[in-house]
């Protein structure tokens, strides 16, 4: 089924890295949520109304927050497929988070909205008409919403879209509430109890919770995260890949929405090596990454000396000293330069967030111990915090 929609919806389906492509993938998956939550809505609120049950209501209210959810979702995918302007370069596929949180805050107020009428069902019962039909329309609600997030977290990976995979979880735990508000009908009906305002507020807890983690999942991007560990690998290993690169540091990936993804980093290169050719081997880079991943990246080419035996056994002595700090430290752009008086160690110094000292102590402690190898060496230290979340 799901196969059969995108073969019928979206056109060029396997060209995802297209965002016209990815847009018509957003827009199916809003159009089937519309329609399908629409029609669970309006199926369970008259059976709940006719036969007076809140919690098949809530239910059904949680549908309807759903739907909600996808028409945002389209307009999202609408607006995020929008090219760059003068007014935002980088795109504007950051308004699929956006949308996403609006429709959390939605999520929320309704679910605290039903948690009040049903409290009022515990304190206030009526007798509850138990109905075939019922629970004949909750069965069919678990079936549709089973499908729904199978079919949204296959699309939602298929374009690596948060959005559609946080969609996706939360129709998967939609068939939790559904089933936990199904056996409290069939138990009412065998026992008597008058289970119908509890699980109301159960159900209403449940798209609360919902409602927090989508807020969270939704804010943390437009923050700004560190990327993916698997991302950062990537990277790493792409560009170590070519010839003449001797390492990198500093890099720094930002996420301007899905398919915007813009990089910057400092790659090393022998300083002995002609700048024509290490400039060419970053050009080729660059454009590597543009064409192959999609990655708009900025490199910084930093020169190393690898050719002098003086100067790389202090780098070696330094990167054995600040490691003994710590062995998550790393020194990077080492530097000597010899004076009348003293001789200035020039370096920068790659700490984790984790790192519980401050930059200023772990900057003085080193300077310490530099001039404990030698009482004319002088530090000159940088402390870099890696912008790649390590």
């Amino acid at each position: 089924m799901t196969e059969l929609l995108i073969r019928w919806f979206v056109k060029n389906d396997k060209d995802i890295q297209n965002p016209a492509v990815r847009e018509r993938y957003g827009k199916l998956a809003g159009a089937v949520g519309v329609v399908s939550n629409a029609l669970l809505f309006l199926l369970k609120f008259l059976a709940g109304f006719f036969f007076q049950s809140i919690s098949v209501m809530a239910d059904a209210v949680n549908n309807l927050s759903d739907a909600g959810s996808s028409v945002i979702t389209l307009v999202g995918f609408k607006i995020s497929g929008k090219p760059a302007d003068a007014q935002h370069p980088y795109g504007h596929a950051r308004m699929e988070y956006i949308t996403g949180l609006a429709v959390s805050f939605i999520i929320l107020l309704l679910g605290l909205q039903l948690v009040q009428s049903s409290a009022e069902k515990i304190f206030h019962p009526e007798e509850t008409v138990f109905s075939w039909l019922t629970v004949g329309a909750l069965a069919v609600s678990i079936i549709i919403k089973l499908w729904q997030g199978l079919f949204n977290r296959k699309i939602g990976k298929r374009i690596a879209s948060a959005a559609l995979e946080a969609t996706a979880a939360d129709s998967l735990n939609d068939v939790i509430a559904t089933a936990v508000v199904l056996v409290s009908v069939i138990i009412s009906r065998l026992t008597g109890w008058r289970l119908d305002g509890y699980m109301g507020v159960a159900v209403a807890v449940f798209i609360i919770i919902s409602g927090i983690r989508l807020i969270r999942d939704t804010v943390n991007p437009l923050l700004g995260m560190a990327p993916d560990r698997e991302l950062v690998k990537k990277i790493s290993d792409k560009i170590h890949s070519y010839e003449g690169v001797l390492g990198l540091h500093d890099l720094a990936v930002h996420n301007y929405g899905p398919g915007r993804c813009f990089a910057s980093v400092h790659v090393e290169v022998p300083a002995s090596q002609d700048i024509l050719i290490s400039h060419d081997i970053i050009d080729n880079i660059e454009r590597d990454f543009m064409d192959e991943m999609g990655i708009h990246l900025v490199i910084h080419l930093d020169p190393v000396v690898t050719d002098d035996e003086t100067t790389n056994a202090l780098h070696q002595e330094v990167n054995e000293l600040v490691r003994r700090i710590s062995p998550e430290l790393s020194v990077h752009d080492f530097r000597v330069v010899v004076g009348n008086s003293h001789t200035n160690l020039i370096f920068d110094v790659a700490a984790p967030y984790g790192l519980k000292m401050s930059n200023a102590e772990l900057k003085h402690l080193i300077c310490e111990k530099v001039q404990q190898l030698d009482g004319n060496y002088y530090a000159v230290v940088v402390i870099d915090r890696n912008f790649d979340g390590s």
